[in-house]
């Protein structure tokens, strides 16, 4: 009996070390905000209607949803040097955290009540634009912050 106590007290540290080889260490980086980068092409002769939207309802929608806390930030970047395949713009929104699916609804009710729209409206200003602006693609990013 004494022997299999001591045999435990012995194992429980090997077996420690197994589960977390590095002993105690923790990570050293913890999850900030997260990033959503959109990247969007615009065809010829259309970037002033592509910069007038976004100066108008994309900053005011932004603008919006920060104010109530859902982000906090947003901004606009141009491609300078741009090669075939890339985008003219890229659309950057950072928030503390992702909605769910209620939390979703909600916010979405909110912004066609400040927008005094409804989604066949949004949806029909969004098919408009699709003619000449194209998502290419959209990633989600989290920063990673160091402790």
């Amino acid at each position: 009996m004494k022997m299999l106590r001591y045999a435990a007290i012995v194992a429980a540290p090997l077996a420690f070390a197994l589960v977390n080889p590095l002993g105690a260490q923790t990570n050293p980086m913890t999850g900030g905000d997260f990033v959503e980068v959109s990247s969007v092409t615009i065809d010829d002769g259309h970037f002033g209607d592509y910069a007038n939207f976004l100066a108008d309802t994309w900053r005011k929608r932004q603008d919006f949803a920060k104010k109530q806390g859902w982000i906090t930030g947003y901004e606009v970047m141009g491609n300078v040097n741009k090669r075939p395949g890339e985008p003219d713009l890229i659309l950057v929104v950072r928030m503390p955290s992702l909605p769910g699916g209620a939390e979703d609804e909600k916010r979405g009710a909110a912004m066609r009540d400040f927008f005094k729209q409804t989604d066949t409206q949004m949806e029909a200003a969004s098919a408009e634009r699709a003619k000449y602006r194209h998502v290419i693609g959209s990633t989600l990013w989290q920063v990673m912050n160091f402790k």
